[in-house]
């Protein structure tokens, strides 16, 4: 109260004392309240954390008639590329006898051996060539038998100091000089000949031409694709695996394959290559099953199916889908599976290191670890903590 609300304040000393005691008693209690309140706040325990919503399914089995099923493209043993050298125009290709009985070119699906000759150039400027290395060499020749005996009837003179040292020296660098053009001249001959050999396109190896890309009188350069030459008399089958199945495929092992292409028949192949690395890409790992093909049935671009794992598992063993695996938390390379356990009646998580199988499409077999039958959490296990509470969703 200031100076000026005490003068126009005419409530008497001993009401006004009353008043004041009054005022002081209730804010004592109000503080009272309040300092009781914030203590109860204080003394409460914090919020539980919710149980994580997570789904949970029974491990099942897989039976020992089944595998997995790869699907892959039937790919030839070895495929290349035949291109000219030497540019010119195409006189002729390699002809063959026709259904019909004609003689006709070379075309996709016939067969060709090693060394056939399967295209030719028009070889006329090659020749010519030939013909003028060929005369420069003779001249060469000439010059240097001429510069031969000139050294050599110089070299008996220097012996009797007939002749200057200049003058034998000069001598000696004619012989040197014809002798390195008769090198230059059987390098270009050389040459001459070897261009000639390349206006006749041959086949490296036996095989199926998949394409031909030239015609009689077309005009090809150096690197100019003429034919696609295939070995079928095996055939490669490439497909891709994770890694949990990566150890049970070994090199050397059998595999078969079949194909709608050609029903009720299995092919024998074997393990032949086995990727060292993961596809970046997809994170699989590449097979190459190579597969005989003597009879010539499997064709490239086929579709392959492959039955990977089939009879490797007894009947207890448990499957459980992909997305119920985790990594283990005690083996930076294991892996692990969170199953349901009651404890007071509530859902616990636990984590459990297993071992893992073969893959069965979108299952994985579990070979220790795990029971037949055990709940695993299949959605929510990379949050579910291990030992803490969950909430079983539908």
């Amino acid at each position: 109260m200031n100076f000026a609300d005490a003068v126009q304040d005419r409530t008497p000393p001993r009401a006004r004392t009353r008043q004041l005691r009054s005022r002081a008693a209730c804010c004592v209690l109000a503080s009272a309240a309040a300092l009781g309140f914030f203590a109860a706040c204080r003394s409460e325990d914090p919020p539980e954390r919710a149980p994580t919503p997570v789904r949970v399914q029974a491990a099942g089995t897989q039976s020992s008639g089944t595998g997995v099923r790869y699907s892959a493209t039937i790919n030839p043993y070895a495929q290349l590329t035949l291109e000219f050298k030497v540019s010119g125009y195409v006189r002729e290709i390699f002809k063959l006898r026709g259904a019909d009985g004609r003689m006709r070119d070379l075309q996709a699906g016939d067969r060709v051996a090693a060394g056939e000759v399967l295209a030719h150039v028009d070889d006329s400027a090659y020749i010519d060539r030939l013909t003028e290395a060929g005369a420069e060499l003779a001249r060469a020749r000439a010059s240097l038998r001429k510069a031969e005996q000139d050294w050599k009837r110089a070299s008996n003179l220097f012996e009797t100091q007939s002749i200057t040292a200049p003058e034998f020296d000069s001598a000696r660098k004619e012989f040197e000089s014809a002798r390195a053009s008769v090198a230059g001249a059987s390098a270009a001959v050389a040459e001459a000949e070897l261009n000639l050999g390349y206006c006749s396109l041959t086949a490296p190896m036996k095989g199926v031409l998949l394409q031909r890309s030239i015609e009689v009188g077309s005009l090809v350069r150096p690197g100019s694709a003429a034919f696609e030459l295939a070995d079928l008399s095996s055939v490669k089958v490439v497909f891709g695996v994770p890694d949990v199945a990566l150890a049970k495929l070994e090199l050397g092992s059998p595999l078969d394959i079949t194909t709608e292409s050609i029903r009720n028949t299995v092919f024998e192949g074997r393990i032949t290559g086995i990727a060292p690395a993961a596809n970046t890409q997809n994170r699989v790992f590449e097979v190459e099953v190579t597969v005989p093909n003597q009879h010539r049935r499997l064709r490239a671009g086929m579709i392959a199916a492959l039955d990977v794992g089939r009879a490797a598992l007894p009947e207890s063993t448990p499957v459980v889908p992909m997305t119920a695996v985790i990594r283990s938390l005690t083996n930076p390379n294991g892996y692990a599976v969170v199953t349901l356990e009651e404890e007071n009646e509530t859902p616990i998580a636990r984590v459990r290191d297993v071992e893992l199988g073969e893959v069965y499409g979108n299952q994985v077999a579990v070979l220790r670890g795990l029971s037949p039958g055990e709940r695993v959490i299949v959605t929510g296990a990379t949050l579910a903590r291990d030992g803490t509470p969950v909430r079983v969703i539908p």
